[in-house]
């Protein structure tokens, strides 16, 4: 089981940014993805944004695009995402979640491929 460790959310006006930030402590990988889910009021978790650890890819959600920037230092198990633009829609739950195997060898973006996740930060966005 891999302890991930988040910080960063709360409250921000609509046009605003947040940053999250992710720890997998002491869980060194390459080729694994890791990245974030967003679960809205309501709906099911869904993948937000994930990054291949150690190497350059990275996959968006449509809705995030051009909005959202996830990046990582492998060195320091570290993953954070910078949110910027936020939306109402963006609120929610957002979890940290690692696998370990690489994003483009699975679904990236379905809950059911993490098995391990972080306690969860709110986002809320007026």
């Amino acid at each position: 089981h891999v302890q991930l460790v988040e910080s960063g959310g709360g409250s921000v006006q609509a046009g605003g940014s947040q940053r999250l930030s992710c720890e997998a402590a002491r869980y060194h990988c390459v080729n694994c993805c890791m990245g974030w889910f967003h679960s809205a009021p309501g709906k099911e978790r869904e993948g937000v944004a994930v990054v291949e650890r150690g190497g350059p890819g990275t996959w968006y959600a449509d809705s995030v695009k051009g909005r959202f920037t996830i990046t990582q230092d492998n060195n320091k198990n570290m993953v954070w995402l910078q949110m910027n633009d936020l939306k109402p829609e963006d609120t929610g739950m957002y979890y940290c979640a690692t696998r370990t195997y690489s994003c483009s060898s699975r679904p990236w973006g379905s809950r059911t491929e993490y098995k391990d996740w972080g306690q969860g930060t709110q986002v809320t966005v007026s």
